[in-house]
C-alpha cells in the first residue's frame, strides 16, 4: 500500500470577503477540487511571503488562482515563478488553476498577458482534447481577463475556446493547468457575479453571466480528471 500524497498548496489570492465564511478560502477550495480536506494538504500562503522552506517533503503542488496579474510588480511573484521551475526540475505534480495556470506557462518559458477580448465571466464552453485529437465539449465556470498567450516550449493544449484558446495544458505527465475554475461551485460564482456587479461587471454583464449559469457545469468530470491525474505518479520513485 502506497503513501498518501503530500501536497504543499500555494496561495496566490483569496476568497472575497463576503463569501469567506459560506465557501471557504482559494486554498480550500482548491483541497475539495482534489478530494482532500483541509487538514490533508499544506498551505503556503505565498501571496504573504509564505513559502515552503523546501519542496522536498512534497510529491503534489497545487497553485490557487487569484484576483492579481502576474505581471504586477509584487514581491512574491518573482519567488512563486522559481518554485515551480523547482517543482519542475524536482519532478513534483503541479496542477495550476487561473492565476495558477498563468504563472505556470510565463515561468517555464512561456508568455501571459491581459487580453484584448476583455473579461470573460460565467459558465463558459472548452473543448477538452484527448491525445487521438479528438474534442469534448466541457462547460466550466471562469473569470478572467488575462491569459496564456504563448504555451511553453513542449507542452501540450488540452483545452480550448473561442474565447481562450489556450485554457488548458499538460507539461506531459509532470504538470496540467487550467484557465476555468473546476473548484469553484455554482454557490460561489453566483456570490461573487452579486458581489462585483457594480464595481466589476455592471448589470448587464452581470445577469448575462447569471444567465449562462442556469445550464450544468462539468465541475465534477474535470475534478475527477485531476484527481486521477494527481494520484497517477508514474515518475516518481518507489518510497
Amino acid at each position: 500500500m502506497t503513501d498518501p500524497l503530500r501536497i504543499a498548496v500555494l496561495q496566490t489570492g483569496r476568497t472575497i470577503p463576503e463569501a469567506l465564511d459560506a465557501h471557504g478560502d482559494y486554498d480550500e477550495m482548491c483541497k475539495a477540487m482534489i478530494g482532500r480536506a483541509p487538514d490533508q494538504a499544506e498551505t503556503f500562503a505565498v501571496l504573504d511571503g509564505d513559502f515552503p522552506p523546501s519542496l522536498d517533503p512534497y510529491d503534489v503542488i497545487v497553485i490557487t488562482g487569484s484576483k492579481h496579474g502576474i505581471y504586477e510588480d509584487l514581491p512574491w511573484i518573482a519567488p512563486t515563478e522559481d518554485l515551480i521551475r523547482q517543482a519542475m526540475q524536482d519532478g513534483k505534480r503541479m496542477i495550476g488553476i487561473c492565476f495558477g495556470h498563468q504563472i505556470m506557462a510565463q515561468a517555464l518559458g512561456g508568455r501571459a498577458e491581459k487580453s484584448e477580448k476583455g473579461l470573460g465571466v460565467g459558465l463558459m464552453p472548452y473543448d477538452f482534447i484527448s491525445s487521438d485529437g479528438s474534442r469534448t465539449r466541457k462547460h466550466l465556470y471562469a473569470w478572467h481577463q488575462d491569459q496564456v498567450l504563448e504555451a511553453p516550449p513542449g507542452t501540450e493544449v488540452i483545452a480550448t475556446s473561442d474565447f481562450c484558446p489556450i485554457a488548458g495544458l499538460r507539461y506531459g505527465d509532470q504538470a496540467i493547468s487550467l484557465q476555468p475554475h473546476p473548484e469553484f461551485t455554482k454557490a460561489y460564482m453566483t456570490a461573487l457575479i452579486e458581489a462585483r456587479c457594480d464595481s466589476h461587471l455592471g448589470p448587464e454583464a452581470s445577469e448575462k453571466a447569471l444567465i449562462s449559469m442556469e445550464a450544468p457545469s462539468d465541475s465534477i468530470e474535470i475534478r475527477q480528471m485531476l484527481q486521477s491525474f494527481m494520484e497517477a505518479r508514474p515518475h516518481m520513485a518507489a518510497e
